[in-house]
């Protein structure tokens, strides 16, 4: 047997039965092409590394890390839980911001696609202004196998508005 198959078969082994309809998102994921735009800042790239790892419950471990495709400088960094309500499509995901923001976002899973609201958001005290009040977020697997997100934000001071397209490959066992 070779070390790929054994690490699929360790992989295949460690994933909850509830976590059916979202096991296309365990692995590392790398950007292809990342952007994003606001409306209140300038247009920028990106280059991001996603993880979901199964630990053998009903959740996925998360954590995503951003950086300057340039420079390599480190932008972003988030981490937190995907959970499903076993026997359903509906999910939780729970996510922590390194500039000081935590986020519930709430919604369903189908074939190959995400939809997420945010239910809640908290920030520190001392957050850069201005305040995020709404979040939606669109997981999808593309045909040829690529993992598109759109994220979509809403602030105090600018209307629901997209702010992040992200394209992402799998990396290889």
């Amino acid at each position: 047997m070779s070390v790929q198959t054994v690490a699929a078969c360790i992989v295949m082994a460690k994933i909850h039965e509830a976590l059916k309809p979202i096991q296309w998102l365990v692995g590392t994921w790398e950007t292809v092409s990342a952007k994003g735009h606001f409306p209140t800042i300038k247009d920028f790239v990106y280059s991001e590394v996603l993880k979901f790892e199964s630990v053998g419950q009903p959740l996925l471990n998360y954590e995503a890390r951003s950086r300057n495709p340039t420079t390599g400088a480190p932008m972003h960094l988030e981490s937190g839980f995907l959970r499903i309500k076993p026997g359903t499509n509906q999910l939780a995901f729970m996510i922590s911001h390194n500039f000081g923001l935590a986020v519930l976002e709430e919604g369903t899973a189908s074939e190959g696609r995400l939809e997420l609201e945010s239910r809640s958001i908290s920030r520190m005290s001392f957050a850069k202004d201005p305040s995020v009040k709404v979040l939606k977020k669109m997981y999808k697997l593309n045909e040829d196998g690529t993992l598109e997100i759109r994220t979509d934000m809403e602030t105090d001071t600018t209307p629901m508005t997209n702010h992040l397209v992200a394209v992402y490959k799998r990396k290889e066992l």
